[in-house]
C-alpha cells in the first residue's frame, strides 16, 4: 500500500491515467460529495493537483468491522481508488496484507515517517483507562495505549462510526468494558466524527477528500461532526415529509398506510432528531435507505442512541431544537407544527435556487 511519498496526487493519477476531462469530473464530484458549490471545482483541482497523498493509520477497536464494510462500499471515491490515489492507508487490520509483527512494524514505521503528518483513523470504543486492559487488545496491548501512542504525533484525528464517535453498543447500560469514545480521550488534537452504525460510506471518503483539497477538518458541528453531512435532520430531507406535514402516517407496518409509503413517526421513526445525509445520499450507489425500504430511522448517528428508548416508539420533541439539545429534551417536546414545516421547506427551496450548475467543458474553460 506504501507509495513514494513525495508523490503529488496529481501525479499519481496521471500514472493511473486519469485524462484531465477525467480529472475534472472527479473534481466536481468532490465539490458536490463536500456539498460545495459545482464552481469550486476548479479550486478543488489546483488543490489537488498539489496535495501530497497523506499516511493514514487506521485502528480497530471495540467494533463489528461494519464501518470497514460500509467504506468497501464507497463509489466516490471507490475503496480501490481512495487507497490507491488519494491516501497511502499503511495500517488497517481488515485491509492489509502483513500480519503480526510485520503489520506492527508497518504502523510504526509510519508514524516515524510521516511524524505530525498523518492522519490516524479509529473505528470502535476503547476500554477507558481505568477499565481492565485486557477487555479488548491488539498485539498484547491494550486498545486505550495504541490509540494514546499513535495519536501522540498525528495532525489529525477522526473517528469512524458511532462507536468511535460516542461510545456506541459497547457503551450502552451497563457499559461493562468501561467503554469510552476517542473525544472522551484525545484532547489534544483536532477530532472529527463520522458517526452512522455505520456511516455511509461516500461520508467517510468525502472527509478525508476535503482534509486532501483544503488541508484542514471541515467546519463542525456541537458533536464534532461535518456539517455538509450532518448539518439537517432525516426528517427535514425525507420524502416522506409531505406525508407527515398531511397527518398521514403508518400505524401498522402491515397496514394500508405503509403500503402507501406514509410517515412512519408513528412506528418510532427517530428522523426529526437524527442529523444524518441518509436521504439524500443514500446507501449503495445511492440505490436506498432504511425508511425508503419501509423501516424507521433509529437514529444511529447520535449519541446514546441504544439508550434513547424504544426504537419503536414515537419521539416527541419540538422540531425547532437543534441537535445540540434534542438528547436533553427526552420526551419533554410538544406538538411539531405545520408552519415550522412550512419554514423548513421555504429553506430547502432557498438552497436549491443558490445552486450553480456547471459542466465539465465550462470547467476547462475557466482551468
Amino acid at each position: 500500500m506504501r507509495k513514494r511519498p513525495d508523490k503529488t496526487l496529481g501525479e499519481s493519477l496521471r500514472d493511473h491515467g486519469l485524462s484531465r476531462r477525467g480529472f475534472l469530473k472527479l473534481c466536481a464530484t468532490t465539490a458536490s460529495l463536500m456539498a460545495l458549490p459545482p464552481s469550486l471545482a476548479p479550486a478543488i483541482a489546483a488543490a489537488l493537483e498539489q496535495a501530497r497523498r497523506p499516511s493514514v493509520i487506521w485502528l480497530s477497536f471495540q467494533e463489528c468491522t461494519g464501518c470497514t464494510e460500509s467504506l468497501t462500499r464507497s463509489h466516490a471515491p471507490t475503496l480501490e481508488d481512495l487507497i490507491f490515489d488519494f491516501i497511502s492507508l499503511d495500517y488497517h487490520h481488515t485491509l492489509q496484507a502483513a500480519s503480526g509483527e510485520a503489520a506492527e512494524a508497518a504502523r510504526f514505521q509510519a508514524m516515524e515517517e510521516n511524524k505530525g503528518q498523518y492522519l490516524v483513523i479509529v473505528d470502535g470504543s476503547i476500554p477507558g483507562p481505568d477499565a481492565n486492559p485486557g477487555f479488548s487488545t491488539v498485539a498484547g496491548h491494550s486498545n486505550y495505549d495504541i490509540l494514546m501512542e499513535t495519536v501522540e504525533h498525528a495532525a489529525a484525528v477522526i473517528a469512524v462510526g458511532t462507536c468511535a464517535a460516542f461510545g456506541g453498543l459497547p457503551q450502552a447500560r451497563p457499559n461493562p468494558t468501561g467503554a469510552m469514545s476517542v473525544m472522551d480521550l484525545v484532547r489534544d488534537k483536532p477530532v472529527i466524527n463520522v458517526p452512522g452504525c455505520p456511516p455511509i460510506p461516500m461520508v467517510i471518503t468525502g472527509v478525508v477528500a476535503h482534509y486532501l483539497v483544503f488541508g484542514r477538518l471541515p467546519e463542525l458541528d456541537a458533536y464534532h461532526r461535518p456539517l455538509a453531512f450532518y448539518g439537517q435532520s432525516i426528517h427535514d430531507r425525507c420524502y416522506r415529509r409531505p406525508f407527515y406535514d398531511k397527518g398521514l402516517f403508518a400505524e401498522r407496518f402491515d397496514d394500508e398506510g405503509a403500503r402507501q409509503g406514509w410517515c412512519l413517526y408513528r412506528l418510532g421513526c427517530k428522523g426529526p432528531t437524527t442529523y444524518n445525509a441518509c436521504a439524500t445520499m443514500k446507501w449503495n450507489d445511492g440505490t436506498s435507505w432504511p425508511i425508503e425500504a419501509g423501516h424507521p430511522c433509529l437514529g444511529c448517528s447520535e449519541p446514546k442512541f441504544w439508550d434513547a428508548g424504544g426504537f419503536y416508539e414515537p419521539v416527541s420533541v419540538p422540531l425547532t431544537l437543534g441537535p445540540t439539545t434534542l438528547l436533553g429534551a427526552g420526551a419533554a417536546g410538544g406538538v411539531i407544527g405545520g408552519g415550522l414545516a412550512a419554514m423548513a421547506r421555504k429553506q430547502v427551496k432557498q438552497d436549491a435556487a443558490t445552486r450553480q450548475p456547471v459542466t465539465v467543458d465550462e470547467l476547462e474553460q475557466k482551468l
